[in-house]
């Protein structure tokens, strides 16, 4: 499928405002994919499906944990990790993408993960400084990936999971692996 082809799907699956976020994400993940010598197809890819299924209703993502037999685990989560781990087989089935590396940055663009390839880190990035972003270090982020993209996944794992306790919400087990892989286990380098 062409990108066009692509742009054309998206652009009926999501609301004006997230197909306007999925395209800054594409940018912003070739440009970073530019920076670290990781394949700016597969990035460009990545960035504009890494929210193909955000939008779905709760009732879809509930059927396809189900049938496909996914951890029942992810059952007790929301949207906010469905549309990665769930969506990455949304994406299998109706985009046809096959690509696991691609999988994976969808799965992983929320959460994180203990390991990520370089495009998933790309992704993981993107999704988080895209121009559109507006937060209390959001600056400082930017900032620490161009310099570094795996100081840049570290800030951004301890700044969600600061997030996450702050606000009493839910923290999903792959958040918490992340976290100690890139931030405890990157001996704290976050930018800080």
């Amino acid at each position: 499928m062409s990108r066009q082809e692509l742009l054309e799907i998206l652009r009926n699956h999501l609301r004006e405002a997230r197909f306007q976020h999925v395209q800054r994400v594409e940018s912003t993940a070739i440009e970073l994919a530019k920076q670290n010598n990781v394949n700016v197809e597969k990035a460009s890819i990545a960035g504009l499906i890494h929210d193909y299924a955000k939008q779905r209703p709760d009732t879809d993502f509930k059927m396809v944990i189900i049938k496909k037999k996914m951890d029942p685990e992810l059952l007790k989560y929301g949207n906010a990790i469905w549309h990665g781990f769930v969506g990455a087989e949304m994406i299998k089935d109706e985009l046809h993408v096959w690509d696991e590396d691609i999988l994976n940055a969808v799965r992983h663009h929320t959460t994180g993960a203990a390991l990520m390839s370089p495009l998933e880190q790309v992704i993981y990035m993107a999704d988080y400084i895209e121009p559109g972003r507006q937060f209390d270090g959001v600056d400082k982020a930017r900032k620490v990936t161009k310099a570094s993209l795996t100081d840049g996944v570290a800030f951004q794992t301890k700044q969600t999971l600061q997030y996450l306790i702050e606000n009493d919400r839910l923290v999903y087990p792959k958040t918490i692996e992340t976290y100690n892989a890139w931030v405890a286990g990157h001996g704290g380098k976050d930018g800080k």
